[in-house]
């Protein structure tokens, strides 16, 4: 029987992305939704929508009982689960097919076998793939965790069994790291998964994280649609991926993909699955690498596979589930050019990479075609909400080679505007723009080591700068000009300025602009633009050189933002500036004796009390947001001389937990 509706039990991006396909397809679509999504596009999208209960995933698209209910009352005879909440529990699987209700993805043994860490990594052992040394077990409590650890040697990683995307997941690197890392991984887990078992493992340093992307049918046949680069990781959540690798050989991608295909295999896969290895950078002989997990559903960063093969991953599981063969075999499978996904989180690179939420106040991505595809499930005016991961979009480039590619980022990055919730487009820019990712050179402590002491913006150059001092003279004056006309209605006309100071952190620069004649420090620059007050993106040429601008108005001047970072400009008419100096600087007061939230969250605990001392780095609370655990360090060393929130409380960003003496 074909497959004539879908329910898919999931929200945001993925539940979109199913959507598009189904409907192309002819196949009806069915949204579920919480309180929190109840104005969301998957559900504007869909054909019909069922309501499941309120924000907290546990009470909402956690219920198989409420899915099944939903397919139910709208008739729908399958489910696509995306990725996440119910996509990878066995019993959900094994529901639905007690209800008659096909699941689009794999069978309920091989979810079992493949989605668990711990028991995937006995059965790779067993079937002798390479895997990572470590402890396939249980952990009991702390103390054998501690035990473990001392015996594999540091650094370790801890692991919820049941955990991925990055949550529940801690790097110990001496024993006191274990004993802080150890309860708060086991709270992740069951968090997140409704799982707190944790296992351990050896911490390879200096590995490149590369997936192989599986897709069976249940007719036997069983496929590898090349490997994907998933390096770029920030706090072991993907933020960069790509296909193909810049790291593998046509003979090691060879290798790993029958190993893969092999494993999957012996547990009778079918559907879309991923095998996630972790490999080294320093063996060329195409043999280092080894399992780290499968994973039993579509990975969030399918779109660079399906750019570079022409195939509809998500139309491929349907026709699996439907029962149909695939209908290419593995020497069918190609690489096209070069595809990379960039992922927009709801998150401030500037405050250490912290939380984001808020109402997105403005949301326009970049134009798509020409290779350039964004998959999102967003709108302006829609709510970044804490309780749900903070992607707001993923950012997909496709080209004949890998540096056309990254150049197609770093422009469609530049025309990405989102406002309201922070966001880490800069920061993605600057790593599209960073020559050792250009180069290819990369491992998962990219980030780690290439900004050490945090992240403040992308290095400009002195052409760019000279390019932004330029714009901004150009926005002032058109601001000027607007402000004679209004002026000038009730006595004589006055001018607009022609000549402008432009102060860009410590450097100045003279702009003059006369008609289309521009000059900058003496130097006449060709530039073209158009910028009406209130415009919030500006397209400039420079000679035949595009350059998008993001502007927003500050006090005597704009911030602009372009190529990863944002620059403040203080633009004065020249004959102005030379009393800019006589301006009294504020100067901002010293919080450093106050420990303040940095996120809106859950302080899920309070380690110190009134009258307490506290020494530098000292955990004194942790905050719990979009499902990870922070926790809070002493800056400084000192009493604690009040407490000003309580265990157990929902804080706003900046709100102050303790004070200092």
């Amino acid at each position: 029987m074909a497959i004539t509706k879908i329910l898919i039990a999931n929200r945001g991006e993925i539940a979109c992305r199913v959507i598009r396909t189904a409907q192309k397809m002819g196949i009806k679509t069915v949204a579920v939704y919480s309180d929190a999504d109840a104005r969301s596009p998957h559900v504007l999208m869909a054909d019909e929508a069922v309501h499941l209960g309120p924000p907290p995933a546990a009470q909402s698209y956690l219920l198989a009982d409420k899915i099944i209910e939903a397919c139910k009352a709208t008739g729908a005879d399958a489910v696509h689960p995306g990725y996440g909440f119910l996509s990878e529990r066995e019993s959900f699987r094994k529901a639905l097919d007690a209800e008659g209700i096909i699941f689009v993805g794999p069978p309920a043994n091989a979810i079992a076998a493949m989605g668990d860490k711990i028991e995937s990594k006995k059965l790779a052992m067993e079937a002798g793939v390479n895997v990572v040394p470590g402890y396939v077990g249980v952990i009991e409590d702390t103390e054998h965790a501690v035990k473990i650890s001392n015996e594999i040697g540091y650094p370790v990683m801890m692991k919820a069994s049941a955990g991925g995307g990055g949550k529940g997941m801690r790097l110990a690197y001496s024993e006191q790291d274990v004993r802080e890392g150890f309860e708060a991984t086991k709270r992740e887990g069951l968090n997140s998964f409704g799982d707190d078992r944790v296992f351990i493992e050896k911490f390879i340093e200096s590995p490149r994280h590369i997936e192989i992307q599986i897709l069976g049918d249940q007719h036997g046949n069983i496929v590898y649609l090349n490997e994907r680069e998933c390096s770029i990781q920030r706090r072991h959540q993907k933020v960069v991926e790509e296909a193909p690798s810049p790291f593998v050989s046509p003979e090691m991608r060879k290798k790993m993909g029958e190993q893969c295909v092999a494993l999957a295999r012996a547990v009778g896969y079918f559907s879309a699955g991923t095998v996630e290895l972790i490999v080294s950078g320093a063996d060329k002989t195409g043999d280092g690498f080894y399992f780290l997990e499968m994973n039993t559903r579509l990975q969030v960063e399918h779109p660079v596979t399906e750019e570079i093969t022409g195939l509809d991953l998500v139309e491929q599981m349907i026709r699996v589930a439907n029962g149909e063969e695939l209908s290419f075999r593995q020497e069918d499978v190609k690489i096209n050019g070069w595809a990379i996904e960039n992922r927009v989180y709801a998150e401030d690179p500037y405050r250490g990479f912290l939380p984001s939420t808020g109402r997105l106040i403005r949301y326009t991505p970049p134009e798509t075609g020409d290779g350039v595809r964004v998959d999102d499930g967003v709108q302006e005016g829609g709510e970044v909400s804490m309780f749900y991961d903070p992607m707001i979009a993923k950012l997909i480039t496709w080209a004949p080679t890998r540096l056309e590619a990254i150049d197609k980022q770093i422009v469609a990055l530049d025309r990405f505007e989102i406002e309201g919730p922070g966001h880490n487009i800069d920061f993605l820019s600057a790593l599209m723009q960073h020559e050792r990712f250009r180069s290819g050179d990369i491992t998962t402590g990219f980030i780690a080591q290439e900004y050490p002491e945090g992240f403040e913006g992308a290095p400009a150059s002195e052409e760019l700068l000279r390019k932004l001092a330029a714009i901004g003279a150009f926005a002032a004056m058109a601001q000027a000009d607007r402000a004679r006309r209004i002026d000038g209605q009730l006595g004589k006309k006055l001018k607009a300025p022609t000549g402008w100071q432009v102060r860009i952190g410590e450097a100045i620069h003279d702009v003059v602009i006369m008609g289309d004649d521009v000059t900058v420090d003496g130097e006449p620059l060709d530039m073209s633009l158009e910028y009406t007050p209130g415009d919030r993106l500006i397209e400039a040429e420079f000679g035949d050189e595009p350059l998008s601008v993001k502007i927003a108005p500050v006090r005597a001047g704009f911030v602009l933002t372009a190529h990863g970072a944002s620059h403040k400009l203080r633009i004065l008419p020249a004959h102005a500036a030379p009393y800019a100096k006589h301006m009294i600087e504020k100067i901002p007061p010293d919080l450093s004796r106050f420990l303040i939230c940095p996120m809106p969250g859950l302080l899920v605990a309070l380690n110190v009390k009134e009258g307490d001392k506290v020494e530098i780095g000292q955990p004194l609370a942790v905050i719990e947001a979009m499902k990870m655990e922070n926790i809070l360090r002493a800056q400084k060393a000192g009493v604690v001389k009040s407490v000003s929130a309580a265990q157990g409380e929902s804080l706003p960003v900046d709100a102050i937990i303790l004070e200092l003496e």
